[in-house]
């Protein structure tokens, strides 16, 4: 899935561009460089403990507020079918909700289980050429769940809505694009912070995997609901580095490696 050079470069900002939904789409209409001021080092709360540096705003804006136009709309089905179900003509929300309500249910890493694990048996793998005839779409999750397969960054969409609306904080989900040295492509996943340690939600595996156990991968770019950073140190994580053992009480999880 991942593109060589400096188109593979492009289109990871893009990627990360077209999930920053989680912000409010007004603010990033508006966004300059000087609003994703964000200052990181190593030993950061970020996941990997890594420096990173603001992404500011670009010519992907276009495609971003396409894709944040769906994701908007997906919001208000979900909630309209939350509130009367019976009445609810979306299976799709319908199955997405019923892994929220699962994932409500639980607490912890239970939940954040619960619903990887939901999501990564709901979806099918499937490339975006594959399915679309195109090499980069990006699909709100309601799309993704009425075609029943995706991509990466398809899944990690879908399990950062669904444990934002499984009741877990904004600031404790991130989206992290990491290089697979291994299969030579780019891949994104979930990720959300527990007890001051992140975990990551993949669909390659059932298991949670703390970022420092993660190996044979080379972090690119890491955003949240209002901020995309880039890396600015990228080590391949084959021995991690060592972490602080006091928990930072600011620092947000979330890990999903894109292209």
């Amino acid at each position: 899935m991942g593109l060589l050079g400096r188109a593979r470069h492009l289109r990871a900002v893009a990627f990360a561009w077209g999930l920053a939904w989680l912000a409010p789409t007004t603010n990033l209409v508006a966004a300059t460089p000087d609003s994703f001021t964000f200052e990181a080092s190593v030993g950061s709360a970020e996941p990997f403990g890594l420096a990173v540096a603001a992404v500011p705003a670009g010519a992907l804006q276009d495609k971003w507020l396409r894709l944040a136009r769906k994701l908007d709309d997906d919001s208000v089905q979900i909630a309209l079918c939350d509130g009367d179900r019976e009445r609810c003509a979306s299976d799709a929300a319908l199955q997405f909700l019923t892994i929220v309500d699962s994932g409500r249910l639980r607490d912890g890493r239970a939940r954040l289980g619960g619903i990887n694990r939901a999501i990564n048996l709901a979806i099918r793998p499937m490339s975006d050429l594959a399915q679309y005839g195109e090499i980069d779409v990006w699909t709100s999750p309601l799309v993704t769940f009425d075609h029943g397969a995706g991509d990466c960054e398809d899944y990690a969409i879908a399990k950062f809505m669904a444990l934002r609306q499984a009741g877990i904080a904004a600031d404790d989900l991130r989206i992290v694009i990491m290089r697979d040295t291994i299969r030579g492509e780019d891949h994104a996943v979930a990720a959300a912070r527990l007890d001051g340690h992140w975990l990551m939600l993949d669909n390659r595996r059932m298991a949670l995997v703390e970022d420092i156990d993660v190996r044979n991968y080379r972090p690119l770019f890491v955003f949240d609901r209002s901020a995309i950073m880039a890396y600015s140190d990228t080590p391949l994580l084959a021995h991690a580095p060592q972490r602080d053992p006091t928990p930072a009480l600011t620092e947000k999880p979330g890990l999903l490696a894109a292209r």
